[in-house]
């Protein structure tokens, strides 16, 4: 009997672990090129103690943002996590219409090959959801976040407990 392959899990960094917008924060954060941790002031608002628990919840963490390896050099470090896979992404085409599938949709759902995974992103809709219902084999959970306030720990335990709903390998 071979185990199941671990679930991905898919994080975004705009809008997700670094929040944005809200009372007195501009719409968007801007290019994450030129961002450090002393730079921009933006950083102070992730929440480092999402680090530990997403660390926890036993899926392979991989990055699926417009930051693409600079998440490694500025995000890890501020939430303790080692340097992340990077999903595959096509370049950045700008926002959508709600009726259009997300930039990343598709890339993903080859990324996980079949894999179960959860994808977090403040930017998921129906079209992404029906998407991966029709061209992922396996479960998948997208769970979308609100950008001014990012992921949560009750996001966390949100994805947890789906974690824990999967089919034992068998």
């Amino acid at each position: 009997m071979t185990a199941a392959p671990r679930p991905i899990l898919f994080l975004d960094v705009d809008g997700t672990l670094l929040p944005f917008g809200g009372p007195g924060m501009p719409s968007a954060p801007g290019p994450p090129g030129s961002w450090t941790a002393a730079s921009n002031p933006h950083l102070s608002r992730v929440d480092r103690n999402l680090g530990p628990l997403l660390s926890g919840l036993g899926c392979e963490l991989m990055w699926a943002t417009a930051w693409m390896q600079e998440a490694n050099e500025v995000i890890a470090p501020l939430l303790g996590l080692p340097p992340l896979p990077v999903a595959d992404l096509p370049a950045y085409s700008g926002d959508r219409g709600a009726d259009s599938l997300q930039w990343k949709t598709r890339a993903l759902v080859r990324t996980a090959a079949g894999r179960p995974f959860v994808w977090v992103d403040d930017v998921i809709g129906q079209v992404d959801r029906g998407w991966v219902e029709a061209d992922h084999p396996a479960p998948a959970l997208l769970h979308q976040v609100e950008p001014s306030v990012g992921l949560t720990v009750p996001d966390v335990a949100v994805i947890s407990a789906w974690l824990r709903e999967l089919p034992a390998a068998g």
